[in-house]
């Protein structure tokens, strides 16, 4: 699986699955990358299947020119470490649930890295592959301007969204310094 969301723009984000039954969970990181503008691609990689293709993979990240990686995995969740293993590119972990464990298995993997092979992990499921999603866009947007508009273009509507709800009006807090 290879997908490209602009072919003018080469990928800023490298987003890779242990399997495609992993693409329902990082399904929301597309779409969030793709809403605010960051080019990127997918790969289905697997630690424990294909480790000299993540190695390879890991290893040519920073001349490819990702800012990032988002590796979702589930289960012994090795994806994230082995890429961060191979790469000064930083990783972002998503746990992806597991039938087992509900992915406290695959967020115990992922977030208990050794000392010195750094993975910034989130939520289990779709909630932190959209936070790793955004985060990735947080990252490049410290040295891309047009990343950093549409980033805080969705943090306005976001908050925007909370003020228009009915039940906001009339909060306690709301105006009040």
């Amino acid at each position: 699986m290879r997908a490209v969301t602009d072919r003018e723009q080469p990928p800023r984000v490298g987003v890779v699955m242990g399997s495609r039954s992993d693409f329902e969970t990082m399904e929301g990181a597309l779409g969030l990358l793709a809403a605010l503008g960051v080019p990127y691609e997918v790969r289905v990689l697997s630690a424990h299947r294909t480790p000299e293709l993540l190695a390879s993979y890991a290893a040519r990240a920073e001349r490819l020119g990702f800012g990032c990686l988002i590796a979702g995995a589930g289960g012994a969740a090795h994806l994230p470490g082995m890429l961060a293993a191979f790469t000064r590119v930083p990783v972002l972990g998503v746990p992806v649930a597991s039938r087992a464990l509900s992915g406290k298995d695959s967020l115990l993997s992922i977030v208990q890295m050794p000392a010195g092979v750094p993975v910034a992990t989130f939520a289990i499921g779709a909630a932190g592959a959209k936070n790793a999603a955004l985060f990735a866009a947080a990252l490049l947007a410290t040295t891309d301007e047009g990343v950093r508009a549409r980033l805080d273009a969705f943090r306005t509507r976001q908050t925007q969204a909370v003020l228009d709800d009915p039940f906001f009006e009339g909060h306690p807090q709301a105006g009040a310094e």
